[in-house]
């Protein structure tokens, strides 16, 4: 699912209007009547809602949704406020047949001391500011959001909470944009929608179809997608009666040291249930018994120290590498990875301390072979590329990473964003806050290292893996809540998570072959 910047939204209208044809107002129709279901089938008809208007397109979304809840017998009243004389003309036209078709009351807030008075029990629905909004808001609509925000009645925001934009929002004070229950956004979603520190003021955001051109959208270029299950189904790769072990990669694992087993043991378990066919994991010699007993059916290399991993003897064996989980960052380790870096020529996950090591040695950046998948939180990736002063910024730097040392970037946390060098960024649906948990990255490194071993080209494994992953999370949380998941209860859900996806799909059955009878 492509989505856009605000200019191109507007881009789309516009074509959408020329070549469907619709006019623009009747466009405003169809987004208020999909306004006006979501809201009356989440709220009855002992609400009262306070409807708050600004002079342009947004404002005449709420115009048209107040005449289509008062013709319904809902109880609604308006307030325009005045900030500008420029109305739009599709605003003219919807205060127009408001006035005419409905008993509507219909105030005009030229000062913010004017605010009505709002009910606990009452709906804000906030159409003042669209999603062209670029500037900081001020004045007197900065003053009725700072009012809007201290009532205590819930508020749904019309395509996006007023004072937000669309991308970036540097500068802005926080106290001058909507603070929405619910976000009820048109056709697609808004970038600033991704980023943690813009949760406070979308709430729970709802995408609305409009019915804008597929032929615009789908010739409308853009870096950005959401990852949604019609998206990964395509790329699972499909298993055959004679296939064998062989056929589904051999992975090596460099993880561990005293201590921080788990994070081996986690990562193995994980690349076990993800399907790939041999996994050898290379850890320090303490933890062979753990591992073994934990995870019967991986392979050990014991490393030549007790305590931290010291050396490899070669790749060439292997299919893929991981690295990274539970190493900690002795210059010894350090020595391992940059020996990686040098000679292995094979796809690469480097995640948790194998990425601290970069941090602290940046001019190994550069050694990065081609295609491999780091899996940073936001605190590694700045250690290896620089501070950000927001997440748009943060979003940026990413990108320009990826294309720069041509890797994948794997940036977690809710909607993990996945760039590739080129220039694509894609934003998973799946997971949940009970992830964030000890353990949960070093699961889905071994995700990754599993799928590449298996053939997946780096990209697909990174999208594919993040999605599976996530969705084990919430497969997890539906089953114990937030709280008690565990990184492990992951790894138990991956098979759930497969057939999930593929359950809907009737040419997707597992072929079953004597092993799995």
């Amino acid at each position: 699912m492509k989505f856009f910047h605000s200019d191109q939204i507007r881009e789309i209208d516009a074509f959408t209007i020329r070549n469907e044809p619709v006019t623009s107002v009747d466009l405003m129709e169809r987004a208020a009547m999909q306004l006006f279901n979501w809201i009356t089938g989440r709220f009855d008809r002992t609400v009262r809602f306070v409807i708050f208007t600004g002079p342009g397109n947004n404002g005449g979304d709420g115009l048209a949704l107040a005449r289509l809840l008062s013709s319904n017998r809902y109880d609604c009243e308006l307030h325009y406020v005045k900030f500008s004389r420029n109305e739009s003309d599709d605003w003219k036209h919807n205060r127009e047949r408001l006035l005419k078709e409905t008993d509507v009351k219909f105030y005009i807030l030229d000062e913010a001391d004017k605010f009505p008075l709002i009910d606990v029990n009452d709906v804000i629905i906030d159409a003042l500011f669209g999603s062209g909004l670029t500037r900081p808001a001020e004045g007197l609509p900065a003053g009725i959001i700072r009012q809007i925000n201290q009532t205590s009645a819930v508020v749904v925001s019309v395509d996006i909470p007023s004072g937000l934009s669309g991308e970036a929002n540097s500068g802005k004070t926080e106290d001058n944009i909507i603070k929405a229950d619910y976000t009820l956004s048109f056709q697609f979603p808004r970038l600033s929608f991704m980023f943690a520190e813009n949760a406070v003021y979308t709430g729970e955001w709802i995408i609305l179809p409009i019915g804008l051109s597929p032929e615009a959208v789908m010739n409308t270029s853009s870096p950005w997608e959401l990852t949604v299950k019609d998206d990964v189904l395509p790329l699972l790769k499909r298993r055959n009666r004679f296939d064998h072990k062989g056929i589904f990669g051999h992975a090596l694992f460099i993880a561990g040291s005293m201590g921080k087993m788990g994070a081996a043991v986690l990562g193995a378990g994980a690349a076990m249930r993800t399907g790939v066919g041999l996994l050898t994991c290379h850890i320090p010699s303490s933890g062979v018994q753990i591992l073994q007993t934990v995870v019967p059916e991986a392979m050990v290399s014991p490393d030549n120290n007790v305590e931290i991993i010291t050396g490899i003897t070669g790749t060439d064996r292997f299919d893929a590498v991981g690295i990274g989980p539970g190493i900690g960052t002795d210059p010894l380790s350090a020595a391992v990875l940059h020996s990686l870096l040098v000679k292995c020529n094979k796809p690469m996950v480097i995640d948790a301390d194998a990425l601290n090591i970069l941090g602290m040695n940046r001019e190994w950046l550069s050694r990065i072979p081609g295609g491999a998948i780091l899996t940073p939180h936001p605190r590694e990736f700045e250690r290896i590329a620089g501070s950000s002063p927001d997440s748009y910024h943060r979003l940026l730097r990413q990108m320009e990473f990826s294309k720069r040392f041509r890797c994948i970037v794997v940036l977690k946390g809710a909607n993990t964003s996945v760039t590739t060098p080129d220039g694509k960024v894609h934003f998973n649906t799946t997971g949940n806050p009970g992830m964030a948990t000890a353990g949960s990255g070093d699961v889905l490194t071994g995700i990754l290292l599993s799928l590449l071993a298996q053939g997946y080209p780096p990209e697909d494994a990174a999208v594919t893996g993040v999605f599976l992953h996530g969705l084990a999370g919430d497969i997890t949380a539906k089953a114990k809540g937030f709280e008690a998941l565990i990184a492990s209860d992951l790894t138990e859900n991956i098979g759930n998570a497969y057939k999930w996806l593929r359950e809907e799909d009737p040419g997707s059955e597992v072929q079953m072959n004597d092993s799995n009878k």
